[in-house]
């Protein structure tokens, strides 16, 4: 059984759909709630929730900046040349314009947190199993 199963039922805000959207960027399952969506404002919040194992592919946002508020589980963040950064409830994450990284959960657990997503998305390489599964909290 893996642990923090209690995020799959939306803790806080509700977990939404499987991101069929953007799947081609994920290894594994994840949700995605859009929380705003406002074409007036430059700027998305959603509730991505991943399964134990799923994350991102690497990524960066130009033109804008990435802010992560973690709301449960165990996950990881890694930006490039730098090592990764466990997670848990209450871990803030800044992401400037044009880094390059990734996040999501654990080998063990559901990880869930708000994205607050400004400017354009390139999505790049996927983190390999054999990087991925060298993390260790």
């Amino acid at each position: 059984m893996a642990k923090h199963e209690e995020v799959k039922d939306g803790v806080i805000f509700p977990v939404g759909e499987k991101n069929d959207a953007y799947a081609q960027y994920f290894k594994g399952q994840s949700y995605l709630k859009s929380l705003v969506a406002d074409p007036a404002i430059n700027v998305g919040v959603g509730n991505v929730t991943f399964e134990p194992g799923c994350r991102n592919n690497w990524h960066v946002h130009h033109d804008g900046y990435q802010l992560l508020l973690v709301t449960g589980g165990e996950g990881w963040y890694q930006e490039e040349g730098k090592q990764a950064q466990f997670l848990t409830a209450g871990d803030v994450i800044v992401t400037h314009d044009g880094v390059k990284h990734w996040h999501g959960a654990t080998k063990d657990s559901w990880f869930e947190h708000l994205a607050i997503t400004a400017g354009t998305p390139e999505w790049l390489e996927p983190v390999s199993d054999e990087w991925y599964d060298k993390l260790e909290k």
